[in-house]
């Protein structure tokens, strides 16, 4: 790691410490004794999504963001709360051990997360995501719900 001061290639770790899914780490250069700070993430494949027309796109997280906040709008749920929802769909995404998934999956993994989160959210995402045409499928997504209390 090349010291940000003199340029000087080599360090040393005083310091190393985790930080949610990095690693932080305190370095002084050999060289000037100056100390910087590092982070140190793992670097994960592209993630790329499948559409129906047979487009790939890179996952985009915003995108997912922004459909939750769509379904939680005048709820009860906190930016955090969101940005956490977004986050699990991004690793059930992941953990599927592909470079791709379809669009559905996406889909189903938000609908997964935000049945835990809250089921009016999770009603008006099903109802958008899954084109209700009636009030039968009102219904069929909110029996399961009812059943579960």
């Amino acid at each position: 790691m090349r010291c940000p001061t003199c340029q000087h290639e080599d360090s040393k770790v005083v310091d190393s410490r985790t930080s949610g899914d990095a690693i932080r780490r305190r370095r002084e250069c050999l060289e000037c004794s100056e100390r910087f700070t590092t982070h140190e993430r793992v670097e994960r494949p592209t993630l790329w999504v499948l559409k129906k027309d047979g487009r790939k796109e890179p996952f985009r997280s915003e995108k997912v963001l922004t459909g939750l906040a769509l379904a939680c709008r005048k709820r009860p749920i906190t930016a955090a709360d969101m940005d956490d929802a977004a986050r699990k769909v991004e690793a059930m995404l992941q953990e599927r051990r592909g470079t791709e998934v379809p669009a559905a999956a996406v889909g189903e993994a938000v609908m997964e997360v935000l049945r835990t989160v809250d089921e009016v959210a999770y009603i008006r995402f099903a109802s958008v995501y899954r084109e209700f045409e009636s009030a039968d499928q009102f219904i069929e997504t909110i029996r399961p719900l009812q059943e579960g209390a």
